[in-house]
């Protein structure tokens, strides 16, 4: 038992990047859901511009950072909202999850095209990004 203890302690603990929203809402010109990894101002210009946004990018300073984001694509309604609830390395890999959150039956929504979004700033990773949707995780718990 005391080995086991001992183990645990040692065995390599996933530990939460530091992360910061830089843009989330409830609508986006990119109707497909899909997760996106940006390494460099080129390809984030070329995601903003698909975005939609007429304002210029935030600025990122790709030389120590980079953008993932997460698209859920078209909705039939108000009330879907994505989230990050954290980036963390595992192995090589930066893993970053992410949730879900639709209306609940009987929520009251306005029956309009949504497309939520939202893009965090980590810092560099050169290896492969995984995104993992937590959300059947985040319903399990409550």
């Amino acid at each position: 038992m005391l080995f086991l203890l001992f183990a645990l302690a040692l065995a390599p603990q996933a530990h939460d990047l530091p992360m910061k929203v830089i843009a989330q809402g409830p609508l986006s010109d990119i109707a497909t859901a899909r997760q996106v990894v940006v390494r460099d101002a080129e390809a984030w210009q070329k995601l903003w511009q698909a975005h939609g946004v007429t304002k210029l990018p935030p600025k990122v300073d790709f030389d120590q950072r980079m953008v993932v984001g997460v698209f859920l694509g078209t909705r039939p309604s108000s009330g879907y909202q994505v989230g990050i609830d954290r980036a963390y390395l595992d192995g090589a890999d930066l893993v970053v999850d992410y949730v879900v959150h639709q209306p609940g039956p009987g929520t009251m929504t306005a029956p309009v095209m949504t497309a939520p979004y939202i893009l965090v700033i980590l810092p560099s990773h050169t290896g492969p990004v995984r995104f993992v949707d937590t959300t059947a995780a985040h319903a399990r718990r409550r």
